[in-house]
């Protein structure tokens, strides 16, 4: 019995580990056939084209160039691309130059990399820029010629560019996928403020908070995948529609990113006015109502975005405007039975957010305002 228990964890470890091994090769199956033919073509064209014995850098660059990075997107890949044939080039003239050897090896990598800084601030283009170089000076010297594999270099680094251009993911799926997400963490929160109401828990409040501090990875991520959707977008004509759809999102992250910063506030002082029961008892089911209506309207919001119809993504957005409109509508301490000045501040402190919330629905911040009553 002793040995059963290491026993069915190891067998219990082992079938998790498959299964998120299996889902994560699925996820990438398409990048492994681009990367595949990327990489084989790009030998063959150096090979049976270019005349090249064994060109192994043009499988190299091609394969680097596209990786399996969340972020490829054309940018990236022409920033690697660039990084190799930069690197294989000025190996290949040092190569000259110098000779080859521990000191001229060490050279290269110093010049290059110097080199890389000067040019470029990323971390990737720098490493595959010293890199190739360094390579080139210990590999033996191609019998095509000094700058045989530079040519090799250049030749994987278009049929990269070729093949992200031409096989494109769907531009809308990252930042939609994300920004979905930071709804629904939005959505919770506002919840859990409604809870730690109704219960007069001021740890639930915290723990709102700390949820909504959580985001901030997320937050981060939406611009940089909003960025590659528009490269793709940009360059691909088969998304170039698809731009109108990715200025909606590109108002979605920002309006959703003030709200979330927003609702930090509110938790942190909804603690404090638990805490201190700055609230009256009628107060309270009004608010925390008020709160679990407004994550309905955050729902809303995140279902169009996650919509993959165009109509469908419009309804859910004219049900979120008119959802939040409403909730506005209710924001004077008036309304909920609030008296005093932590209780009135805690209901001014949502005022902001359901201002930035109706823009990113797409109502005109002027118009969005008039929502609010008169204090």
């Amino acid at each position: 019995m002793k040995q059963a228990n290491p026993l069915r964890r190891a067998a219990g470890f082992t079938r998790r580990r498959t299964r998120v091994g299996l889902l994560r090769v699925r996820s990438s199956l398409l990048k492994i056939v681009q990367i595949t033919v990327c990489a084989v073509s790009a030998y063959w064209f150096a090979e049976f084209v270019l005349g090249h014995e064994g060109p192994l850098f043009a499988a190299t660059s091609a394969m680097i160039a596209l990786g399996f990075g969340r972020d490829t997107r054309m940018r990236r890949t022409l920033e690697v691309a660039l990084g190799c044939t930069l690197g294989i080039l000025i190996g290949d003239i040092l190569l000259s130059v110098l000779g080859t050897g521990p000191w001229q090896a060490a050279v290269v990598v110093f010049i290059s990399l110097v080199i890389a800084r000067f040019l470029d601030s990323g971390t990737i283009f720098s490493t595959q820029l010293g890199l190739q170089s360094l390579l080139v000076v210990l590999l033996p010297a191609p019998s095509d010629g000094v700058f045989a594999r530079s040519a090799d270099a250049i030749v994987g680094g278009v049929i990269a560019l070729v093949i992200t251009v031409l096989t494109p993911r769907d531009p809308r799926r990252e930042p939609a996928s994300d920004l979905r997400e930071l709804f629904r963490e939005l959505s919770g929160v506002l919840r859990e403020c409604s809870l730690a109401l109704r219960e007069s828990d001021s740890t639930r409040a915290w723990h709102a908070l700390v949820r909504a501090r959580g985001t901030q990875q997320l937050m981060d991520a939406i611009p940089a995948a909003l960025r590659g959707a528009r490269e793709i977008a940009t360059v691909s004509p088969a998304f170039r529609r698809q731009r109108g759809e990715l200025e909606r999102l590109r108002r979605l992250s920002t309006q959703a990113d003030l709200a979330m910063r927003n609702s930090r506030v509110f938790s942190r002082r909804l603690a404090s006015v638990i805490t201190h029961a700055a609230l009256a008892d009628e107060a309270i089911g009004p608010l925390s109502q008020f709160l679990d209506e407004l994550a309905d309207a955050v729902d809303e919001l995140g279902r169009s975005v996650a919509e993959p119809q165009q109509a469908a993504r419009d309804r859910a957005e004219h049900v979120a405007r008119t959802e939040l409109a409403a909730c506005a509508s209710q924001l004077s301490p008036r309304t909920f039975g609030v008296t005093g000045l932590q209780g009135e501040g805690l209901i001014l402190l949502l005022r902001p957010m359901l201002v930035d919330l109706m823009e990113g629905a797409g109502i005109d911040h002027d118009e969005a305002a008039r929502y609010l009553p008169r204090l």
